[in-house]
């Protein structure tokens, strides 16, 4: 004779404030099976979950059903104490009466009677439940880090000091990201390469970190603990091995008028080429679209200037296999494509419209103009410059309808750069909020305005050319006047957006992206960290916009996430996936197509009939990748996958329930 225990949780006033809790545990102890039944301001807590043990002691309970809030936050806890108390942890069943009740209805009557007909389905489906147990898969101590910014070396770094091997994959020819692209930082001003580039060496020179550059993910297989990846190290046509990085092609390369990326455009580089001096591996590659030798079979230059031999025009892409046990998703992120959406600030035809990406290398001193601030259309100081913030972000019409976090304070630094070098310069910006949520970010911001920069409340609605000027219409909606400067520059702060191509490499990875794109974290305020793949992490801006410290700090809160798991021979998993009748599976492969986490194949099967072998293909559930999400269940067109913990039997039992 099964024997049920219900606990209902008062959730403080949360659940208590609309339902009756104590009319739901008696209603509940007349229910079918239920042998004891009593109601708990907090189930959550020590003496909640003591009362589980003690009443399965007294009562000789061997099924519990709880009735509090989110089974997402509190289900495992309370499994803890169901198996505590002697019984299998998934004799147990929760339904949560906060969100679906409390939280949604006012009438306090009806409220109760939900309750009621929830915990009467949770009853009657834990009456058919039966024990599941979880089985053990081994680890490969290794990690894969995708992604070379100041995230992904943070999150190498940190794995390989706790002494596990790390493959660091970065898609451009150097590791470091964009940080190496900054002049300062916020809010000390610090030289940001003199930050970046000792982490890039020690990155480089690590014992356990294999850095793959210009390279990508090209396939992943298997589940945490044991993934096979394959890279692809795409030809780089120069051989590292014995290239020695002195530079002498890239002085002799006669195709020098080649738009150079890591200058943001402000600048040319040739067709063989370092992305940096101080870029990582200190060796160049050769761009193969604009490489005279590779398009036209002419000029071979290089090679033939080259000490060591070291060009390779015949260089071919090469796949590397590797397995690890854990992934760190690393891949950083891009600007807001503001031409194309604000065709009012000019659709980037005006030359002295520029980004702040683009200011960064102006003002830098290994940037194009050695650190000068001058304008890209004729090369002279401008003194009236025009700040725009929030350029793409906060805009759900023409851009994103999130804040991109960092614009206000690049844009203070770089309005407090335009003052400080530029002698009587006049500094205007233009914003919508000011937003300082980091440690000095408003003492920074407060230091910016007394240094003279002139902040304007309110939206850009045109900027055009007159003459030698930018004329930048605005409105000072504090004042609710019309504004208009005749500025010699123009930045725009534009906003943050998921990297080019991390949409593809999710896929490939095997796990979700939210709405705009940005990876989507497992929960928002509890996982953070986490993917709903097991054993795939986020650091940095992948998963939204963010600025380097706290970039910094996901990266090793990655790394340490991705170092416990690393850290076990084995580790167990969740007994609640899918699982085939091969007697009734017709094999044909729906479930394989609908599989989110590529969980399932199709295996080949013999048996016996009519006195011959007869041999037929069946879904197959690898149980390391599968999360029990349910969707082939609900595609199985012949009934022959169901889902441990919520099989059909125990979802009509429910059905059957609410109908009674």
């Amino acid at each position: 004779m099964k024997r049920v225990g219900v606990f209902v949780c008062h959730c403080g006033s949360n659940i208590a404030a609309v339902v009756d809790c104590e009319r739901v545990a008696k209603e509940a102890a007349k229910f079918p099976g239920v042998a004891f039944s009593i109601d708990n301001k907090y189930m959550c807590s020590d003496p909640g979950q003591d009362l589980i043990k003690k009443a399965v002691e007294e009562h000789h309970l061997d099924r519990i059903v709880v009735a509090s809030c989110t089974p997402r936050m509190h289900e495992p806890v309370f499994r803890r104490a169901t198996e505590n108390a002697g019984i299998n942890p998934y004799l147990f069943a929760m339904t949560n009466i906060r969100e679906h009740v409390s939280w949604i209805h006012t009438d306090r009557e009806k409220a109760t009677e939900k309750a009621i007909d929830l915990v009467r389905m949770a009853v009657a489906k834990v009456l058919h439940t039966v024990p599941l147990e979880k089985s053990s898969i081994p680890i490969t101590k290794r990690a894969l880090v995708i992604g070379g910014g100041i995230a992904g070396m943070q999150a190498a770094l940190d794995i390989a000091d706790n002494g596990n091997p790390v493959v660091l994959v970065e898609r451009e020819p150097t590791i470091g990201g964009k940080m190496p692209m900054l002049d300062k930082t916020f809010p000390s001003l610090d030289c940001s390469a003199c930050i970046c580039t000792p982490k890039m060496a020690s990155t480089d020179q690590h014992p356990n970190i294999t850095i793959y550059t210009h390279s990508e993910v090209e396939r992943v297989d298997g589940y945490i603990g044991n993934f096979q990846v394959t890279i692809r190290q795409k030809a780089k046509y120069v051989d590292h091995k014995i290239c020695t990085g002195c530079g002498l092609c890239e002085t002799k390369c006669p195709n020098k008028k080649i738009p150079n990326s890591f200058e943001a455009g402000m600048g040319n580089r040739t067709a063989i080429y370092k992305a940096f001096p101080q870029a990582v591996p200190n060796k160049p590659i050769i761009d193969a679209a604009n490489c005279r030798k590779l398009t036209k079979d002419k000029c071979g230059v290089c090679a033939k200037v080259c000490p060591t031999g070291a060009i390779k025009y015949d260089d071919q892409d090469e796949l590397i296999t590797i397995d690890v046990g854990a992934i760190v998703m690393a891949t950083g992120y891009d600007l807001f494509p503001w031409k194309e959406a604000y065709g009012e600030y000019g659709y980037g035809k005006y030359p002295d419209v520029i980004t702040g990406l683009q200011f960064e290398r102006l003002v830098n001193a290994s940037g194009p103009t050695s650190g000068h601030i001058l304008r890209p259309s004729d090369g002279k100081e401008p003194k009236t410059i025009v700040f725009i913030k929030c350029v793409g972000s906060r805009d759900d019409v023409k851009g994103k309808a999130y804040c991109s976090r960092t614009c206000c304070m690049y844009t203070a630094k770089h309005a407090h750069q335009a003052v400080d070098k530029i002698e009587d310069s006049h500094v205007i910006v233009f914003y919508m909020d000011v937003r300082t949520a980091g440690k000095g970010y408003e003492e920074f911001y407060q230091r910016t305005v007394e240094d003279g920069v002139h902040y304007v409340r309110g939206r850009v609605s045109k900027i055009y050319q007159l003459g030698d000027k930018l004329i930048v219409r605005g409105e000072d909606t504090l004042l609710g006047e019309a504004v208009q400067v005749n500025a010699d520059l123009v930045v725009l702060a534009t906003a943050m957006v998921p990297s080019a191509g991390s949409g593809e490499i999710a896929h490939i990875v095997g796990f979700s992206t939210d709405k705009d794109g940005f990876y989507q974290e497992a929960h928002p305020k509890l996982r953070p960290l986490e993917t709903f793949t097991a054993g795939v992490f986020l650091a940095g801006a992948c998963q939204g916009p963010k600025d380097i410290p706290d970039t910094a700090a996901q990266g090793s809160g990655a790394a340490a996430k991705a170092s416990a798991v690393l850290s076990n021979r084995s580790m167990e998993t969740d007994p609640l996936i899918s699982q085939v009748n091969d007697a009734v599976c017709a094999g044909c492969g729906v479930c394989v197509g609908i599989c989110p986490y590529r969980a399932i194949e199709l295996k080949e099967i013999t048996q016996r009939a009519g006195g011959k072998t007869i041999a037929r293909r069946v879904a197959s559930i690898n149980s390391g990748l599968c999360q029990g999400c349910g969707a082939c269940v609900a595609a199985c067109r012949s009934g022959a996958l169901d889902l441990k913990g919520f099989t059909n039997q125990q979802i009509m039992a429910e059905v059957d329930a609410l109908c009674l």
